[in-house]
């Protein structure tokens, strides 16, 4: 199968968002778009019948409307449609297993409602082999910078082995010809702080080591991707508060989480957690080692 980029379609304005979105992402890395409908009513395809008694005529509409959209935005770009009689999330996750990453729309805090939101999109976050992305469909803010001058930044926690998460963040920032901003959140402990604030005596030493241990995680992403220009820094405060002040009008948001082992129930960190529910950029969920 030809590698590509495979998005979630529902019919919403988040999964049109999300489409659009992927359909820049899949031109930036010369990939293939396929454009997903899952439901699990989807009639047998029959030989030939008129729209009018074609059972499967609205789920063909919206994959076919966005399809027409985005090959008119990217005249080079191979977008393939694919209708699939199954629930959602199976859909999903077999479809991860076959792309180079999925991408869904998201509403964040707000109010779910769509088909592919809060409880299908959760589960895939939780569960795909391969990277997952979530699209918020907010318009860009009058006289900010357009994505494609806007950085990636990418959450690191230092515990452990985070290749997969560094090689895709570098990746990413390379094929869109952007800064990487790698940043590390690390809560003060009880023991230095203090009644007017913390004990920068006691924090100092702390942040010097946290910041060897990224310069050292850094340091072969570097030589393998020496075009991207990358900025690191320490932060004192919890993780999950620290990457989401970070992201704040970044293009792009990577965090990782562990890829769960076989019986043990999927779990999202509080980084992860925090990146979905209040990032304003993109989110990308990657798993890894």
């Amino acid at each position: 199968m030809q590698p590509a980029i495979t998005v979630g379609l529902d019919g919403s304005p988040e999964s049109l968002t999300a489409a659009r979105w992927a359909a820049d992402e899949a031109e930036k890395r010369k990939l293939t778009l396929r454009l997903l409908h899952a439901w699990p009513l989807l009639a047998p395809e029959p030989a030939r019948v008129p729209s009018e008694v074609d059972q499967n005529y609205w789920a063909k509409r919206l994959v076919h409307t966005a399809q027409t959209e985005l090959q008119a935005r990217h005249p080079g770009l191979s977008v393939v449609g694919n209708l699939v009689a199954d629930d959602a999330q199976g859909a999903l996750l077999q479809a991860a297993s076959e792309s180079e990453m999925i991408v869904l729309g998201s509403r964040g805090l707000e109010t779910v409602q769509s088909y592919f939101l809060g409880d299908i999109s959760m589960p895939v976050v939780a569960r795909a082999e391969r990277p997952v992305v979530l699209v918020r469909a907010e318009s860009q803010e009058e006289g900010a910078p357009a994505a494609s001058t806007k950085g990636v930044v990418v959450a690191l926690n230092l515990h452990g082995s985070s290749d997969g998460l560094l090689d895709f963040a570098f990746a990413t920032a390379a094929a869109r010809g952007v800064p990487l901003l790698a940043v590390h959140g690390r809560s003060v402990p009880f023991h230095a702080r203090v009644p007017w604030g913390v004990d920068h005596a006691a924090t100092e030493g702390m942040t010097q080591d946290a910041q060897e241990e990224l310069s050292k995680a850094l340091r072969p992403w570097r030589a393998k991707y020496p075009q991207v220009e990358v900025a690191d820094t320490i932060r004192l405060a919890s993780p999950a508060k620290a990457v989401v002040q970070a992201a704040a009008g970044a293009a792009l948001l990577v965090v990782g989480r562990r890829a769960h082992r076989h019986g043990v129930a999927p779990h999202l960190g509080p980084v992860v957690q925090a990146a979905i529910h209040h990032g304003r950029c993109p989110v990308v969920v990657v798993p890894h080692d």
